[in-house]
């Protein structure tokens, strides 16, 4: 893997897999709703849309058809600290590619018919989050972290924003956020790394070398309970977790935590609260460690009527985990997350990912024998303290679906008990 720095600050990051004949062209910006406002909570995903509608030198069709008849597809994302933009093709297509994003990335037009048509999109987009439970208690649970804080943003956005944003405040979230030195190409592919800079260095010299706004301040976790009850519903939805570090904070424990606990059937979580007690059909466990915050969450879908009692025995299973790590259960842990890492390492889109977040946010390439090597470094006690540190500060809860009416109060003499 190389990585080189244009003149104008543009990163370029390399990472040549001679064994394949396709090749992954993406491009990183290292800004996402974390750096919104509540006023315009969405602009940003609106901007991660509008970039396929318009060019100042093609049409929404023209960037489609150049891609295509090339077998190569668009994709994209939007995420809490940064937004992607990719194309996947042929080997010997990656030099257009790279001058395709670029276009993209450096130069979108913003058309205003386009904008009014993929209003309407995300509009419909939103009523479909509106409508999944699970979603929403995750956005509860954020309230319930950060309170008001930017963190607590949902990366979709809210109705407000996108039945009201105009084209002008697009394009200037666009000039302020997407300037070179907060921007990394990445290429995977059985390439030349020298002619990716040189394809590089001619399709982004147009980028602005202005410094990218401020990073968004990092949030004061807040914890309590946020529950609303959704009418059509027989399940109870939640999500309860604490903080977790940062991605700065370049520490493992925390996924390799959420791994031991909840990942696999033969998992505390999945053995004791699924297969022993019937409490849930689904359950999973994360830790989320974003460049502007960080959270350890366990989410779960039960009958209303169990809600409580899972709660009080999910909590009852974080205390046992900081009062000792069953050694089969960090073992199989560490070997789910070894093997995770070693199938991300063989994926170009995800392992460019890796890298390319690590240019951003840590400001180096982590090698894969480095990950791996932390992640076997750790030890039980290592992973006890871990889930110490979690139950030392208040949780945090999100709860949606079938409550009834008096489910907060319920929810926090649950919490205040346990």
């Amino acid at each position: 893997m190389t990585h080189h720095r244009l003149a104008n600050g543009v990163r370029v990051l390399v990472l040549p897999m001679p064994h394949l004949r396709s090749a992954c062209v993406s491009v990183y910006v290292g800004h996402g709703s974390a750096a919104e406002s509540r006023r315009n909570n969405g602009i940003g995903h609106l901007l991660e849309h509008m970039v396929f509608k318009g060019t100042t030198s093609r049409d929404a069709r023209a960037i489609n058809v150049d891609a295509e008849r090339l077998g190569a597809e668009f994709n994209a994302h939007t995420d809490r600290d940064h937004t992607a933009f990719h194309l996947r093709g042929l080997a010997e297509h990656v030099q257009p590619f790279v001058a395709m994003l670029a276009d993209l990335v450096l130069a979108p037009s913003i058309p205003a018919d386009e904008l009014e048509r993929e209003r309407q999109v995300l509009l419909q987009e939103l009523t479909e989050d509106e409508e999944d439970p699970l979603s929403q208690a995750f956005q509860l649970f954020d309230r319930a972290s950060w309170g008001l804080h930017s963190a607590a943003l949902p990366v979709i956005g809210q109705r407000r924003t996108l039945e009201h944003v105009q084209r002008d405040e697009v394009l200037a979230w666009h000039r302020a956020h997407f300037v070179a030195p907060a921007m990394v190409l990445a290429v995977a592919g059985p390439v030349d790394p020298q002619a990716v800079v040189s394809w590089a260095d001619s399709a982004f010299a147009g980028a602005l070398a202005d410094p990218p706004p401020p990073a968004p301040s990092l949030p004061t976790w807040r914890g309590g309970v946020k529950a609303r009850h959704l009418a059509g519903h027989s399940q109870a939805h939640v999500v309860l977790g604490w903080p977790a570090p940062t991605m700065q904070a370049d520490d493992p424990a925390p996924a390799l935590a959420a791994a031991l606990f909840g990942e696999g059937m033969s998992s505390p979580l999945m053995h004791e609260l699924r297969e022993r007690r019937g409490l849930f059909y689904y359950a999973a466990c994360s830790a989320d460690q974003y460049a502007t915050q960080g959270q350890w969450s366990i989410e779960a879908s039960t009958a209303a009527d169990r809600r409580d009692e899972f709660l009080r025995e999910a909590l009852a299973l974080v205390r046992r985990q900081a009062q000792g790590v069953d050694a089969d259960d960090l073992m199989r842990g560490r070997n789910l997350m070894q093997v995770r890492l070693l199938r991300d390492g063989e994926r170009p889109t995800r392992a460019l990912e890796d890298a390319a977040l690590d240019l951003l946010f840590l400001g180096r390439v982590r090698s894969l024998d480095e990950r791996l090597d932390r992640l076997s470094a750790l030890r039980a006690q290592d992973l006890e303290a871990t889930f110490a540190g979690l139950l030392a500060q208040p949780v945090a809860v999100g709860a949606t679906g079938h409550l009834g009416r008096a489910a907060r109060q319920q929810i926090e003499d649950v919490l205040a008990q346990a």
